[in-house]
């Protein structure tokens, strides 16, 4: 199982070779294994645990474990009221100038592939790293196996009685053991659902399985990608309109602050106006294959100007 941990830690780039990792830790079998494993594979392992009060005694009793046993920072978080989400990125705001490590495993992955799929139509999982220094060295390790890991080692973990009470519990209580009596193979075969998908960054697999008939998102880096239908493209972001703008063959220039240039979007129209920029392109007989790629310039939502087709006064153009 560490030769696995390593490979999948290596394939993905998570964690430097020897290099410092603070381990999330909350007394679990999943994160015990974490810890140690990680120690075993030579990385400089530390620890942290979030204590957000939900369970009186039961949460200090967690927290003095993590301590006494993992060496284990703990940081006092009020939790109370909060989503399982909005506890989730309450942990994830500690110790973010550190490269932190959470145990998250396969059976996980699966949870939140149902989850995802119910709740969202896509069947999207937990990307291996996150934007934000959280990385996820065990998700090629299924939950039994860091109990057996922790067993096999001697080591003693927590379990958290309040799991049942969570969405998460939910799934895992009762819908994944009808789905495994439909077929015993059933949480490997939801977990291939990401194989298409696995070299994909999440916001685009989220695109491209949203059930929404018109959708884009922001992939960074200045780059949208959009989906309408059956018809997928990637276009610049929005620009701001300083000095001279190029976008594509096109060069803009304005001394009017606030402007921007980017592409077409269904339903734009014209400031100030009814007419529809799309009924603009068919009246000046733009084919459709090149719409996605025209530059339009806008302040806020309303499109103030179409480059070649539609001036602006406070707005200059050529085309090469």
């Amino acid at each position: 199982m560490l030769e696995r941990i390593e490979t999948f830690i290596r394939a993905h780039d998570l964690i430097d070779s020897g290099g410092e990792v603070c381990c999330l830790v909350s007394g679990g079998a999943d994160s015990t294994c974490l810890w140690h494993a990680l120690g075993a594979l030579g990385y400089r392992v530390s620890a942290l645990h979030v204590n957000h009060k939900l369970r009186g005694v039961e949460s200090d009793v967690d927290a003095r474990f993590c301590a006494d046993i993992l060496g284990a920072e703990v940081v006092e978080l009020d939790g109370r009221g909060l989503t399982e989400a909005e506890l989730r990125e309450q942990r994830y705001s500690v110790a973010r100038d550190q490269l932190r490590a959470t145990g998250h495993t396969a059976s996980d992955q699966v949870e939140t592939i149902l989850y995802r799929l119910v709740s969202r139509g896509s069947a999207t999982g937990i990307a291996p790293s996150r934007p934000d220094g959280v990385v996820h060295p065990l998700l090629d390790v299924w939950r039994k196996e860091t109990k057996a890991y922790c067993e096999a080692e001697g080591l003693p973990f927590r379990v958290d009685s309040s799991n049942a009470d969570t969405k998460r519990g939910l799934i895992r209580d009762e819908i994944l053991p009808l789905l495994r009596r439909l077929h015993p193979q059933a949480d490997a075969n939801i977990l291939r659902a990401l194989d298409l998908r696995e070299t994909l960054p999440p916001p685009l697999a989220e695109l491209l399985t949203s059930p929404a008939g018109s959708r884009r998102v922001d992939l960074g880096g200045g780059l949208m990608a959009v989906r309408e239908y059956d018809r997928l493209w990637l276009e610049p972001g929005p620009v701001e309109l300083k000095g001279e703008v190029r976008w594509g063959a096109w060069r803009i220039r304005s001394r009017t602050e606030g402007l921007k240039v980017r592409g077409w979007r269904a339903g734009d129209r014209l400031a100030g106006r009814s007419k529809k920029i799309q009924d603009v392109f068919v009246d000046a007989k733009i084919p459709r294959s090149e719409r996605e790629a025209w530059p339009l310039v806008v302040r806020g939502d309303e499109v103030v100007a179409v480059p070649g087709i539609v001036d602006h006064p406070d707005v200059e153009y050529e085309r090469d």
